[in-house]
């Protein structure tokens, strides 16, 4: 009768092999002629589904009725600066903040808006319906995919870790998640629990109960000589070898156990998944990952055909408010703003006309990427100002428009990756990581 494994020692094996982890296996290469870099790491906050510009950030109290929509705007800490009303944290700290007024693309689907704005590159394989532009092999390489290919590491810790959840709606499976044609090896971590969930527990990253350095130590050797000479599949070799990187380094086992916090530092960001997602955004570049993806809400969350001025009055503006506000204050206060760029953008805006859907009776506005809004701070951002315009209805921008691709590059340079670095595809094609340009705007105080 074959010799039963113990539990602990099963759910190590499972663990080695990388079965129930997700990250991004690093390769050779390296960004040649990269820029000197400014930050450490990069927060992208995804407002996934299209933060309405013309009811948050770029508001227009004197177009007509059926343009500027409910709500009221307010002063912020810069004089000549107003924002919603119900943004006033935000308004309180603009002085950190950039306020780009002119982002502006020509997409306005929800599957490639968002490929345009998680990789800094259009859709190689875009086609004319959504189901045939779900995640695929043929994507461009996330940021932190692209990284991992051009700026490998071996101390396990992550190039990037995407939280709280994958972009899912159904049948369709969001585009750009993931490091596309550079092949799977090079993904982000991936983080599939709700961090507000009091059963918030990422166990996997820890080594099992009873396991000291020596065992551990021993069961590597032990799986390496199983392995050994057998050849195999190499990135599941690539796989196991990380996990065990992973769990002999511990630091981003810390950075999840979000329980360590006193509860007064969890309150500030709001018990909510927005606020406990930046949170934990906060602890892992903490802990050295480099580039983390925050997405507030599932697929299609800021996406307000409907009911726009409800949603965002009752929730979604309230705990963005509350979270950035808690962000920025704590990088600020443990040195990590100059070190930390956070872009916080969806993949386009809202309509500047009302309109209401057939059948609904509560108005909204629909997809809008003619021009929309973001925010940038840290990372040598020169904050407290307005970079662009858009016309007097919020439709076009009126002056120096950027595009997603613009940013892309300029998280590339930020992280010190000159964007004309060279990436290769499994056919060895090779390919500059992003042909945008760095939004040089940004960190220019004028």
């Amino acid at each position: 009768m074959p010799q039963s494994i113990p539990p602990g020692r099963r759910d190590f094996l499972k663990i080695g092999a990388g079965a129930a982890i997700g990250f991004a296996v690093p390769a050779t290469g390296s960004a040649a002629g990269a820029p000197e870099a400014r930050a450490h790491s990069v927060i992208l906050v995804n407002l996934t589904g299209g933060l309405s510009h013309l009811d948050s950030l770029d508001m227009k109290p004197d177009a007509p009725s059926e343009i500027r929509g409910e709500f009221g705007s307010i002063a912020t800490a810069v004089p000549d600066i107003r924002i919603c009303e119900h943004l006033p944290r935000l308004a309180e700290r603009m002085k950190r903040w950039a306020l780009v007024r002119s982002l502006s693309h020509g997409e306005n689907g929800h599957l490639p808006g968002s490929h345009r704005l998680l990789t800094g590159a259009a859709m190689p394989n875009q086609r004319g319906t959504d189901l045939d532009n779900v995640l695929s092999r043929k994507d461009w390489p996330c940021y932190a995919a692209g990284l991992d290919y051009l700026r490998p590491r071996r101390d396990g810790i992550p190039n990037g870790v995407t939280l709280p959840h994958s972009l899912i709606e159904g049948p369709l499976t969001w585009p750009g998640q993931h490091a596309g044609f550079l092949g799977p090896s090079h993904d982000p971590m991936l983080v599939t629990q709700d961090p507000n969930s009091p059963d918030f527990r990422m166990d996997a990253f820890a080594l099992p109960a009873g396991t000291d350095r020596v065992r551990f130590e021993q069961r590597r050797d032990l799986l390496e000589r199983l392995g050994a000479g057998r050849g195999g599949d190499l990135a599941f070799q690539d796989h196991r070898r990380q996990a065990f990187e992973l769990l002999a380094s511990g630091r981003v086992a810390d950075a999840f156990k979000l329980e360590l916090e006193p509860a007064k530092v969890r309150d500030r960001y709001g018990r909510n998944p927005f606020g406990q997602s930046l949170l934990l955004a906060r602890r892992l570049i903490g802990a050295g990952v480099p580039i983390v993806q925050a997405n507030m809400g599932i697929v299609q969350t800021w996406d307000t055909h409907t009911d726009n001025w409800g949603k965002l009055k009752t929730r979604l503006l309230p705990w963005l408010d509350q979270g950035l506000a808690a962000l920025t204050d704590e990088l600020e206060s443990m040195g990590l703003l100059d070190r930390t760029l956070v872009a916080a953008l969806g993949e386009f805006g809202r309509t500047p006309q009302i309109s209401t859907l057939p059948g609904e009776k509560i108005a909204g506005r629909d997809h809008w990427a003619g021009v929309y809004s973001g925010l940038f701070a840290g990372a040598g951002v020169a904050g407290g100002r307005v970079i662009g315009k858009s016309d007097k209805v919020g439709a076009r921008p009126v002056t120096e428009s950027f595009t997603p691709y613009d940013v892309g590059a300029t998280v590339y340079r930020a992280l010190g990756i000159d964007p004309d670095s060279e990436i290769r595809d499994s056919t060895d094609r090779p390919s500059r990581v992003c042909a945008g340009r760095r939004m040089d705007v940004l960190f220019e105080n004028r």
